[in-house]
């Protein structure tokens, strides 16, 4: 099954590519932590990412994650989709905070993109703009229903949960998932280090382990995805909740498949770190063969070690 697959020193192979597409966005929500990235104004166009996801899929990569930032602020996006899914792979997907997506839902279900996560904490107008600091509220939720509408299926709401704003609010979010067919997923909240408030993690972190195990409990049936650092699924009364823990811990770094694009390009071998980048963008742009490409993306493989060990 996984032959023809680069795999990193310790042995993991890299299935999965998730490119930030952009460092801009529409909202400013307050536990925003940037997917780890460094913030830049340089973007790379459809050209660009059509020939790092070419030379992706020559390693072995079999999913595309795009992500931002808010990916559908770029306005080459329909375009970026289209070119990424001329390459075959087995899964496209996107996570987004579906402000945009009632526009582009059909456009890009055409051009190949075949589920979208959307970031969506409360169904509370107000929590919604103390959250974001904007009310695009009903925006998101004509986008995630137009998402469920044109089959960019599952599409899945992820909910960051936090103490004191919307820990109250599962069971009204659950309720609106089931009605429409999407899965819920529960985030605990990792601190920001983007964030000024040193007190941030204190403040709003909310442990889901009594949450867990209430669904444990209740659960009509429980699957362990045993390549997602054995999250469970929690199906209930027809509908479906995961629980996604942090990712700072050892479990999740031992069996991380994951390589990351930043919006400038280039290859980032761990989410938890910024120290070890190896610059890509530039060799695209001179034209380099896609032999050349490969090495450099075989080193910022190489360049991959767990951040967390114990």
């Amino acid at each position: 099954m996984l032959e023809n697959v680069v795999r990193d020193k310790y042995e993991r192979p890299i299935l999965s590519l998730r490119i930030t597409l952009t460092n801009r966005c529409n909202v400013n929500c307050l536990y925003c932590h940037h997917d780890g990235m460094v913030k830049s104004k340089d973007e790379m166009t459809a050209d660009e990412l059509y020939t790092i996801c070419k030379v992706a899929k020559n390693i072995g990569v079999k999913k595309i994650r795009l992500s931002g930032g808010e990916p559908l602020l770029k306005k080459d996006i329909i375009e970026t989709v289209s070119k990424i899914n001329s390459l075959d792979f087995k899964d496209i997907s996107m996570t987004t905070n579906g402000i945009l997506l009632e526009k582009y839902a059909q456009d890009l279900k055409d051009a190949g993109l075949n589920r979208v996560n959307v970031s969506l904490d409360t169904l509370n107008r107000k929590t919604f703009e103390f959250i974001t600091k904007k009310d695009y509220l009903e925006d998101a939720k004509k986008g995630i229903l137009k998402a469920v509408e044109v089959g960019l299926y599952p599409v899945k709401i992820n909910m960051v949960i936090m103490k004191g704003i919307n820990e109250n609010e599962i069971e009204e979010m659950f309720e609106f998932c089931k009605e429409h067919d999407i899965v819920l997923q529960l985030i605990e909240l990792i601190e920001s280090e983007n964030c000024d408030d040193d007190k941030f993690s204190a403040d709003y972190h909310y442990k889901l382990d009594d949450i867990e195990k209430e669904l444990a409990d209740i659960a009509d049936d429980v699957h362990e995805r045993k390549f997602m650092q054995g999250r469970k699924k929690y199906y209930i009364d027809g509908g479906e909740i995961e629980v996604v823990r942090p990712v700072d811990n050892s479990t999740f770094c031992a069996n991380c498949s994951r390589l990351r694009i930043t919006p400038d390009g280039k290859i980032k071998p761990c989410l938890l770190r910024n120290d070890n980048l190896v610059e890509l963008i530039s060799h695209v742009r001179n034209g380099e063969s896609e032999e050349s490409l490969k090495e450099i993306f075989i080193a910022g493989i190489n360049n991959r070690e767990p951040f967390n060990t114990d």
